[in-house]
């Protein structure tokens, strides 16, 4: 499976990237919000994080997948794995990749509508 090039990186790369930067964030959230004994305030509306988690959560499935398609190769050599494994996998692989990039593409263009309002 190739990987398309978009804006300088891969696509697996840029989910990667994008992952890391959600897990550093929560990560930072967390260690805030245990170090005090009050509650954190957000200024952000609390459906957000169900959206981020949400997000996380799927764009670790894509990822996931897309590194077990991508190691797998490594298996067969090893006569680890059955062709058949490797064809459902390769297309596991590529229907998870389609999926998200989907979603990707209606979240762009719901935006791009939203920001064609007029106020």
């Amino acid at each position: 499976m190739t990987n398309p090039k978009i804006g300088g990186g891969s696509v697996v790369d840029r989910f990667a990237q994008m992952n890391r930067s959600f897990n550093q964030r929560s990560k930072s959230q967390e260690s805030a919000a245990s170090s005090s004994p009050f509650p954190a305030v957000s200024s952000e509306p609390q459906g957000s994080s169900k959206i981020e988690d949400a997000a996380k959560s799927g764009l670790g499935a894509v990822e996931s997948s897309v590194q077990r398609t991508n190691n797998i190769h490594l298996d067969v050599v090893k006569g680890d794995v059955d062709l058949h494994e490797v064809a459902a996998q390769l297309k596991e692989s590529e229907i998870t990749f389609q999926f998200a990039l989907t979603v990707r593409n209606k979240l762009l263009d719901a935006y791009r509508e939203v920001m064609r309002m007029s106020v």
